[in-house]
């Protein structure tokens, strides 16, 4: 099989590593600097150090084609890039006749709606016909690159996309399930890393356990309540693209999202947070549009609240967490 993975950062080339001990890959840089460094080299330095590309992973950047035409001659494309880059990446592929699936999790900010978009609204803007989808799921570059046991899940509403994502991406180490609710996935992969910001805060102001746990399962009620309300199934929300990639994403180590928060809570202003890391973290980004859309429904999602608040520096960690705990009862229906 002929993969293309379109972007080249952290998580793009821990796929590529991944699939290209079976496959083989074409990983494209929009960078043709970093993509001669990375063949030179034999592995992504700046984002990924330490972890060889396999023989079967090959380096292209756009000198030597537009992402259209390496799609063309390509089994399955996938868009390694962050939202922000997704409307106009799709729009490179529209027509190309492949399969094509995104990695990026969260709202797109407001272009053509005065809200933001999941990633398959955007596609049903500017590639209505293009058969899509997203790959999704609790999972950190690191151990995938590494070779960690790790399982996602491929959803999409066109079973070719979905069997096209098994056929490239599971094997010994890697699990994929698939799932036809694509609107549940993808607001569970934008809404866990805003609440992953708030759990990172939890545990740098030393809050204990029981306050993890607390906002954990309390997000993941907020979560489902959007979901339903933009069409999803509330089992998505049990399964990996949810519950599993809220845990992964607000308990482990490796998470940027949870990083911000832990900084926020040390008194780091959210500029001197953002930079510290070196990668994108999604929930700084996406915070806003989550919240906004789901105001735009009549959703309530305190702890959401919480964020933006804070991100916006209108609330101090300590305040956030009061407002919190300072709550109506209430009872627990999700």
């Amino acid at each position: 099989m002929d993969i293309l993975v379109l972007g080249a950062g952290a998580w793009g080339t821990a796929l590529a590593i991944s699939a290209g001990q079976r496959q083989r890959v074409t990983l494209w840089a929009r960078d043709a600097a970093q993509a001669a460094a990375m063949a030179a080299q034999g592995e992504n330095a700046h984002y990924l150090p330490g972890h060889r590309l396999p023989a079967g992973v090959r380096v292209a950047s756009r000198a030597e084609g537009e992402p259209r035409a390496l799609a063309q001659r390509h089994d399955l494309v996938i868009v390694a890039t962050p939202m922000a880059a997704l409307r106009q990446m799709l729009v490179e592929v529209a027509g190309c006749g492949r399969p094509v699936a995104w990695l990026c999790k969260g709202f797109e900010a407001p272009v053509s709606h005065p809200y933001g978009l999941l990633g398959h609204e955007v596609r049903a803007e500017v590639a209505p016909q293009l058969a899509a989808g997203a790959l999704s799921g609790p999972s950190f570059a690191q151990e995938v690159a590494g070779g960690q046991p790790t399982a996602l899940v491929a959803a999409s509403d066109s079973a070719p996309v979905r069997d096209a994502l098994v056929a490239a991406f599971h094997g010994p180490a890697m699990r994929v399930y698939v799932n036809e609710d694509l609107a549940g996935v993808e607001v569970g992969g934008a809404v866990k890393n805003v609440l992953a910001i708030a759990t990172g805060l939890c545990d740098g102001l030393a809050l204990g356990l029981n306050a993890r746990a607390a906002l954990i399962t309390r997000g993941l009620a907020e979560m489902t309540r959007l979901g339903a309300a933009l069409g999803a199934r509330p089992e998505t929300f049990m399964g990996l693209s949810g519950l599993g990639d809220l845990v992964l994403t607000a308990t482990g180590d490796l998470s940027r999202n949870r990083r911000v928060g832990l900084l926020l809570a040390q008194g780091r202003s959210l500029q001197q947070a953002v930079d510290s890391l070196g990668h994108v973290a999604e929930g700084v980004y996406s915070a806003r549009t989550v919240l906004e859309r789901a105001r735009r429904l009549g959703i309530e999602m305190p702890i959401a609240a919480g964020v933006v608040d804070l991100l916006d520096g209108r609330t101090s960690p300590h305040d956030a967490v009061a407002a919190l705990m300072g709550r109506d009862p209430a009872a627990e229906r999700g």
